[in-house]
């Protein structure tokens, strides 16, 4: 299954963790917690995507990004 990639990192300026959703303009959540920033990404993700439906604007596929892998 594809979907689009996620970044979560801890924001010092904000105090909280970000993520957000790099192939959907300006699509992102903060949390308390990386898994709290997570689940508000999805939902941002899933409001951003109706919008856009709703708009009649294009929406970008999920990019295939495969996992990077370093044997030891």
């Amino acid at each position: 299954m594809s979907d689009y990639h996620i970044n979560v990192v801890y924001s010092d300026e904000d105090a909280a963790y970000v993520a957000d959703i790099p192939d959907l303009d300006a699509c992102s959540a903060l949390g308390d917690t990386p898994g709290q920033a997570l689940n508000e990404v999805e939902q941002a993700k899933r409001l951003w995507l109706d919008a856009a439906k709703a708009a009649g604007k294009p929406i970008p596929a999920p990019p295939y990004r495969p996992a990077i892998y370093q044997a030891r």
